[in-house]
């Protein structure tokens, strides 16, 4: 339930602080005043378009806030949980519009996008405006609007599961088909890429150790030489080398420690560098004895090493990477070879998951038929008591005429006949203005009565109504704001006179600056106020009975 509304710098209002109650609430003013600004105030609360205009003139911001209260609104509190927004057990929307026309919004204190906005908004409050008729029109409004009474959430959720899935699904499939023509050319090529790389046989990680085979086959002169210099120096010289001179320090050091025990360390350090000394001379006469200097070889390594890099320059690939791509374009001919056996398999998967979506929206279907009967009954009385005595109401529901979609197979048309041996025609159709509006208003009562929000605006839905029909208009907004929140903008004594309470909006102008109000009228405020709707600028003692009478009545 809507419980305040804060307004301030919002087009010609400076500051507007509304409490509001439970039942129907009425809202009457002189045309012109503003009856309908709190409605656009509010709207922007709920995520609506934001202008810079709306900024009252002369001021930096506009800032509107809408406080509602959670009680029995499991829709909205469960979307607050989820959405980490829940505190407590009220609902504050705010929205704040700069004079340049940045907006922001918050949801209990919590900035938030203007999505999310929107989006708990729908599940808080509903608004019938008063060209609410032209949205009537609208085979898809009419759909939504029908799926809204059912209430047959679960099995619109199914359907629209059930259609991604077929939908995902045969798109993949075309595109698998779309495919087919090139994957038989891509095939060819792999294939001959595929006959050069299986000849060449490239294991996984020869390149590297060719490339190391190379640089030493191609060096083994200069290797051979530095390792003979090195073991001369190191061992086998005959007038010197290494070995002998570390013998002879060793010798000399071994005297010195007879006269100094201090120095006893340093003849074993060297006896280690003799040890260090033999055990290199080993390794580099093993690896000398070993050098191949095969011209056999070195051509054999220079021709392999001279393919592979011309391959890997052919495949646009490091010649270290020639064996990985090899497995890649295998992998790729093997899935080729999979793709027919594949559209098969994906063929009979579309088929079977469309089944299933013929069978989810087959269900809905019946479900739309039941409540369509309903709402036909309901909705022809309800238009008979508008004085439209002779005219009937029925909901086409077609499962044959429209293609798939998320919200299943059916196109759903609204059909009225407004005279006797009239043939029911689509409502656009067979409507006048003022027979349009009834029809509307007719449906959006009954309509709301399943609404799951607490909370109904209807903003000027009377307008072409007049006489006795106001007055059963006013009775039915009354009996439905027995059980919802109802917040009415109308310029109808009759349907004001049924609210359980009652708002007078007005405006005033001073110093250049024009300011619209709005305030709670008490009982004599609204009998005056229902006096001047019914009299005008007169008000006689007849037309204040009359007001008596339509608040007596109420």
């Amino acid at each position: 339930m809507l419980a305040h509304l804060s307004v301030n710098n919002f087009a010609i209002v400076k500051s507007l602080q509304l409490e509001l109650s439970k039942g129907m609430t009425t809202i009457t003013g002189e045309t012109g005043a503003g009856k309908s600004i709190a409605i656009d105030a509010l709207g922007l609360c709920l995520g609506g378009r934001a202008d810079a205009n709306m900024v009252r003139q002369g001021e930096e911001k506009t800032e509107v806030s809408a406080a509602f209260l959670l009680e029995n609104n499991l829709h909205a509190t469960r979307w607050l949980e989820d959405n980490d927004l829940l505190d407590g057990s009220d609902c504050i929307l705010r929205r704040t519009i700069t004079k340049d026309g940045r907006s922001r919004a918050f949801i209990n204190g919590s900035p938030v996008p203007l999505s999310q906005l929107k989006a708990v908004g729908q599940l808080l409050i509903n608004i019938h405006g008063q060209h609410a008729h032209h949205q009537l029109m609208k085979s898809d409004h009419q759909l939504a609007m029908l799926d809204q009474y059912a209430g047959h959430h679960n099995l619109l959720k199914s359907t629209r599961n059930a259609y991604q899935k077929w939908r995902h699904a045969d798109n993949a499939l075309k595109q698998l088909k779309e495919n087919s023509q090139q994957n038989l050319a891509q095939k060819q090529l792999l294939e001959y890429q595929i006959k050069e790389l299986n000849e060449l046989a490239i294991a996984e990680d020869e390149f590297g150790e060719l490339e190391l085979e190379h640089k030493r086959l191609a060096n083994s002169g200069e290797l051979a030489a530095t390792c003979q210099q090195t073991i001369e120096l190191l061992y086998e010289g005959d007038e010197v080398n290494v070995l002998q001179l570390l013998q002879s320090a060793s010798h000399s050091l071994e005297k010195l420690v007879e006269m100094d025990e201090s120095l006893r360390e340093l003849p074993n350090m060297l006896a280690e560098a003799v040890i260090q000394v033999e055990e290199a001379n080993t390794e580099l006469r093993g690896y000398l004895d070993n050098i191949d200097v095969d011209p056999a070889r070195m051509a054999f390594v220079e021709e392999r090493f001279s393919k592979v890099m011309s391959m890997a320059r052919k495949h646009h690939v490091l010649p270290e990477e020639l064996y990985q791509h090899h497995q890649d374009l295998l992998a790729q001919v093997a899935a080729l070879d999979c793709s027919d056996e594949r559209l098969d398999e994906l063929a009979q998967e579309v088929t079977q998951l469309f089944a299933t979506f013929e069978t989810a929206a087959e269900k809905l279907h019946k479900s739309r038929v039941r409540y369509a009967k309903e709402l036909n009954k309901l909705i022809t009385a309800s238009m008979h008591e508008l004085s439209m005595q002779h005219a009937q109401f029925c909901i086409d529901v077609d499962s044959s005429a429209t293609r798939p979609s998320p919200l299943g197979m059916d196109l759903v048309t609204f059909l009225v006949s407004t005279n006797p041996g009239q043939p029911l025609q689509p409502i656009a159709k067979v409507a006048s203005g003022g027979e349009l509006s009834r029809i509307s208003l007719a449906i959006q009562v009954i309509t709301a009565q399943k609404v799951d929000t607490p909370s109904l605006i209807f903003d000027e839905v009377d307008v072409g109504i007049s006489g006795p029909t106001a007055a059963v208009v006013g009775k039915m907004l009354r009996t439905l704001g027995e059980s919802t929140q109802v917040l009415c903008v109308t310029h109808l004594p009759q349907v004001a006179g049924c609210g359980h309470q009652q708002m007078f909006v007005s405006k005033h102008s001073e110093k250049g600056h024009t300011e619209t109000q709005m305030h709670l009228l008490e009982r004599d405020q609204r009998v005056a106020e229902l006096a001047r709707l019914l009299g005008g600028s007169e008000i006689t003692a007849s037309t204040l009975a009359n007001a008596k009478e339509l608040l007596i009545a109420a």
